[in-house]
């Protein structure tokens, strides 16, 4: 793999075009200290995917990895939500400049970074388990219960299409 992954920031519009297809794509909290839903981009077929990144909290720390959830260095950085995974275009997100130190606090633009260079190092791993979930749910071979807390990615990508027409 000869790529990298870089931290985006979602537009609201966009996910609240989606949301009215799909009621499990996230809540773009763009006011909550100006951070808004932010992920990383990687690609699924012809997609580009966003999957957001959640902060560390003290529940990941026990939970384990899951075929839609991803621990960021055993959960001390956080988390990627792959089950929230949405197809994205060019025109929906935003790059996060990571050396902007007006852009964030200086806490969290240092957990930004640290969740990069984690995600960066390990994303043989990060891409398993994207590819992983994205080809049981397509198959219809993911269990019921991580079903149905994913996002539609087949109807998704449509609307998708339809959005950046």
């Amino acid at each position: 793999m000869f790529f990298n992954f870089i931290i985006v920031k979602i537009k609201p519009d966009y996910c609240d075009y989606l949301r009215k297809f799909d009621y499990r794509v996230p809540l773009n909290y763009a006011k909550k200290n100006n951070r808004g839903l932010l992920g990383i981009l990687f690609n699924i077929d012809e997609f580009i995917y966003f999957a957001p990144l959640t902060s560390p909290k003290k529940k990941h720390l026990m939970m384990h990895n899951t075929t839609d959830f991803l621990k960021l260095d055993n959960g001390k950085l956080g988390a990627l939500n792959l089950n929230n995974m949405i197809p994205v275009g060019r025109d929906n997100y935003e790059v996060i400049n990571l050396k902007d130190k007006n852009a964030f606090d200086q806490s969290y633009l240092n957990l930004l970074k640290n969740q990069l260079k984690w995600l960066n190092l390990n994303k043989v791993q990060v891409m398993y388990h994207v590819d992983n979930l994205y080809t049981l749910y397509c198959t219809k071979l993911l269990p019921e219960n991580i079903c149905d807390r994913c996002c539609d990615y087949k109807l998704l990508e449509k609307k998708c299409l339809e959005y950046n027409k």
